[in-house]
């Protein structure tokens, strides 16, 4: 279907005129005489013919003469825009260019000075390795030196003090002649005289193990308000201190519980309490104390210090931490002597036996691992978790290991054949356990605020 165009009427064409002109008031007035004339009848119809299409068309292409002007005005701002944006680019990509060849002549530079580095390192390497392993068993050497030393010490000041007992058991065997030239080699220093002699040491006691679960609940003190943080047993007389989060220390009488002394003071919880080896022949006093003067700090952990203990008749220091290590240092000199792996969690706390040839460690997933000190590896590992373990205690025989565990129990190990037990009274999570000199009491201290007595 197709339609044919119809040419403008006269007064469309003046309409679309002024409209294209904006005229809008010359057009109100046009369109009111206009159509007042053709009612009136003073327009004929000649004077209201149809305008011919080369007027339409003109206009139109008038129309889109300016349109198409007014584009290419658009598009040469684009154009100016676009020639300035790329002008800038060019700048920016020859900075860049001369940059990136600066710096990849910087890299190259340095690869061949970090290529002689490493060649001249590996020069150096075998030596370093060879007085790295010269270090390491000179420490060696000197730990064990120390050992024995103070070892046999503690054994001639044992047989003075006491002259009636029989001579402690495996002794250590060494040549005098041997042990002054590593003490003149490693310790020009005069040697200290003030050794403290452990006065609790009786052989005959330490042939008395106790068999696997012989303890039994004897008696539950209420020591404190708030939870027993830490307790320490007098080495010869019956008698124990307890420290709490209530700020105070107590001194107890063994087994009744009769309360001796009160201690007052500390603004925060106590962590720790002793009795001081000077003090233990003659009177019973808990020493709460540090140092007025820092003589040396041994550095070396990556995170806190949780547990720290001299090895008996010696100045080895044994520290536990939470960066999972344990470490041996010379009191002396503040030196590392040795660092234990193995523990995959904090390490909450190591200690000795007496003998001084095991230590047991345990973490803050309840694992539990004692370590043969001269072999420096772990010889028994024991799983008491999924709770932490707080604390770990030898007996005086080494033969028993008791656990403070979070799960509420203590926890008896019997090292001979990896036997474990639980022995439950608390109401909370145990913090803290001790022997009784005479190894007849177990006591354990917890949130409960309560010491419990195992015999």
């Amino acid at each position: 279907m197709s339609f044919s165009e119809i040419p403008e009427a006269m007064d469309d064409f003046f309409c679309n005129f002024l409209v294209r002109l904006g005229m809008s008031r010359t057009l109100n007035c046009f369109q009111t005489e206009w159509y007042e004339l053709v009612q009136r009848g003073l327009l004929t119809a000649k004077d209201i013919e149809l305008v011919p299409t080369v007027y339409t068309r003109n206009q139109q292409l008038e129309a889109e003469n300016m349109r198409l002007k007014k584009d290419l005005e658009n598009y040469k701002h684009a154009a100016n825009k676009a020639k300035e944006a790329f002008l800038k680019m060019q700048k920016e990509r020859d900075f860049h260019r001369m940059h990136h060849k600066r710096v990849v002549q910087e890299k190259n530079r340095l690869i061949c000075d970090i290529k002689r580095l490493k060649a001249h390192y590996a020069s150096y390497e075998p030596v370093l390795k060879q007085l790295t392993e010269k270090y390491q068993t000179v420490l060696r050497q000197k730990m064990l030196t120390t050992l024995e030393r103070d070892r046999a010490v503690g054994q001639v000041n044992t047989t003075m003090v006491n002259t009636t007992s029989i001579a402690v058991r495996n002794a250590f065997v060494f040549h005098f002649e041997l042990i002054m030239f590593f003490l003149s080699f490693f310790f020009p220093q005069e040697v200290p005289i003030d050794i403290q002699v452990t006065t609790h040491m009786h052989p005959k006691e330490y042939t008395q193990c106790l068999k696997y679960g012989e303890y039994k609940l004897s008696s539950i003190l209420k020591v404190h308000d708030f939870a027993v943080s830490c307790l320490a047993l007098h080495p010869q007389k019956d008698i124990v201190v307890t420290g709490s989060d209530d700020h105070l220390w107590k001194m107890w009488a063994l087994p009744d519980g009769n309360l001796i002394m009160t201690g007052e003071g500390h603004t925060d919880w106590l962590s720790g309490c002793c009795f001081h080896p000077r003090l233990v022949q003659t009177c019973c006093i808990p020493v709460f104390f540090c140092s007025e003067k820092c003589k040396y700090t041994m550095c070396g952990h990556k995170d806190s210090v949780n547990s720290i203990e001299f090895l008996p008749f010696s100045n080895i220091v044994l520290t536990s931490s939470a960066d999972k290590t344990l470490s041996l240092w010379d009191a002396r000199t503040g030196l590392r002597v040795y660092t234990f792996y193995g523990h995959l969690h904090s390490c909450n706390h190591a200690t000795f036996n007496l003998k001084g040839d095991l230590i047991a460690s345990c973490d803050s997933s309840g694992m539990m691992k004692l370590w043969d000190i001269r072999k420096s590896v772990p010889v028994l590992s024991v799983d008491a978790g999924p709770r932490p373990a707080n604390q770990a205690v030898f007996d005086h025989t080494g033969q028993v290991v008791a656990l403070a565990s979070g799960d509420g129990s203590v926890k008896v190990l019997q090292v001979a054949s990896g036997q474990l037990s639980s022995l439950r009274g608390h109401s909370g999570e145990v913090h803290s356990v001790g022997f009784h000199h005479r190894a007849k009491l177990l006591l354990s201290g917890g949130a409960d605020g309560k010491v419990c007595l195992w015999k």
